[in-house]
């Protein structure tokens, strides 16, 4: 098997216009590695390509989810990897580009997934909303102190989910923190810039999100279930305007809200593709797709 390329780092560093130009010089299509852009209709929020704008190459794994569904790891992992064999058997190059570590790290790994049960998560989802993320988290920390302080309690995804193991099978989660044997052999090459470009084109962004009509698009999809669902409602952007709809702020405030969080989620990005040691980096300035095709030599 031909090795995938995989264009990672941090949100707003540059991933899409070198996949494109890469996609170009090696005949090649693109899987979907943000968990956000999964969902149909979050296109602004999210800074999804639009359709005209691909340059006619090929994108999978977007669209995929209605706003109600759960981002599940496991069900992108085994989607992923027949979308990697479907795109060889055609002999084309798969290109993974996005920003989300740990569905990347399912994709090309032997990471194993415990037994769950819909019906299970589903109370969860209910207690979640009724009582708060919080107190499913000091739930989790009772049970198992260790396995609950790998889970970000401040992501609902994750929290449900290590509940949901130890609801059928009465065991905390493993949740490994280290390499796993690779699956799928990839090139990964990882985009950098410095602190202040990076947060710059942050703010860039995020002016022009609300410049395409962020507010509109939180609107429509709210109309649509976005309230329900546990992972969309809490995508950044879309989770700040639905707070200033909540009158927890201003609309007028939401931008510099959705800022600053981003900034910290792009910190947060490094620091799990900082454990990553088959990373190759690269300033996102000056690599050019030439550059990560002679990375395969």
């Amino acid at each position: 098997m031909q090795p995938v390329f995989v264009i990672l780092g941090a949100t707003a560093v540059g991933k899409t216009d070198l996949s494109l130009d890469l996609a170009e010089l090696i005949d090649g299509e693109i899987i979907n590695a943000d968990s956000m852009q999964l969902y149909e209709g979050m296109d602004i929020g999210t800074a999804k390509l639009p359709l005209a704008d691909r340059r006619g190459i090929p994108h999978h794994m977007l669209d995929v989810l209605d706003v109600t569904q759960m981002a599940n790891v496991n069900d992108y992992q085994v989607a992923g990897r027949k979308v990697i064999d479907d795109i060889h058997a055609r002999g084309k190059r798969a290109i993974v580009v996005g920003g989300s570590g740990l569905f990347i790290q399912a994709l090309l790994e032997d990471m194993q997934f415990p037994p769950g049960d819909a019906d299970v998560r589903a109370r969860l989802e209910q207690e979640c909303e009724d009582l708060g993320l919080a107190a499913l988290y000091k739930r989790l920390m009772d049970f198992d102190p260790e396995a609950g302080a790998k889970v970000n309690p401040a992501n609902a995804r994750r929290v449900i989910r290590a509940l949901e193991v130890i609801g059928v099978t009465g065991q905390a989660p493993v949740t490994s923190l280290t390499a796993l044997p690779e699956i799928v052999p990839s090139i990964r090459v990882g985009l950098r810039r410095e602190r202040p470009e990076l947060d710059e084109r942050i703010t860039k962004r995020i002016a022009l999100m609300w410049e395409q009509g962020l507010v509109d698009e939180v609107r429509a999809l709210e109309g649509k279930g976005l309230r329900d669902g546990v992972t969309a409602r809490k995508a950044l952007g879309y989770a700040q305007v639905l707070s200033a709809f909540d009158g927890e702020f201003t609309l007028e405030e939401a931008p510099e809200r959705t800022m600053i969080a981003t900034r910290q989620f792009a910190r947060r990005q490094d620091s799990w593709f900082g454990r990553d040691s088959t990373i190759l980096w690269h300033d996102a300035n000056s690599l050019t797709a030439h550059d990560v095709v002679a990375l395969q030599a």
